[in-house]
């Protein structure tokens, strides 16, 4: 049996907490596709083609994990990678209200579809992507929230975007 599971995502930039719940994942399925979202509306620091090489750097020691790119619908993506499982994160309670109108949602476009909802480690709960471009833009050191390589680009990309 082969037991796919999708883990969609912005990943605007890559954290510890997205590679936690990878990391976790793996024990449950047989294999791990990190969909990255092409989402034309959302405007993201990092283009996609770029946030997928920071998510397969990130990743490249854990086994039966494989980083692609979708736009579209994420059932109709999903189904065409004949997946039933999706995976999602819940760091905190405020995630729950979103998550739960998107799985509904879902559910009713594609009732063959699961969603899993994951927790991070609690040392990762609090991470945000959001916050840790924030973090970045005032300085602070982010060491403890993502790799090094993230961090740089990271940097170096609000360094660009400031001038």
């Amino acid at each position: 049996m082969n037991r796919i599971a999708i883990y969609p995502g912005t990943f605007d930039p890559v954290t510890y907490g997205h590679i936690d719940l990878i990391k976790r994942a793996t024990k449950i399925f047989d294999r791990i596709i990190v969909a990255v979202v092409k989402h034309p509306q959302k405007k993201a620091l990092f283009p996609y083609k770029e946030r997928q090489k920071l998510l397969e750097t990130a990743i490249r020691e854990i086994p039966r994990v494989s980083i692609e790119s979708f736009e579209g619908l994420l059932v109709d993506y999903v189904r065409s990678k004949r997946a039933r499982v999706m995976i999602r994160g819940l760091r905190m309670i405020s995630d729950f209200e979103y998550e739960f109108q998107m799985a509904l949602t879902n559910r009713r476009l594609d009732p063959e579809i699961e969603t899993i909802y994951m927790m991070p480690k609690e040392s990762y709960c609090y991470l945000s992507s959001k916050l840790i471009k924030e973090a970045a833009l005032l300085g602070a050191n982010l060491k403890d929230f993502v790799p090094d390589f993230v961090e740089k680009g990271l940097k170096m990309r609000l360094k660009k975007k400031a001038k």
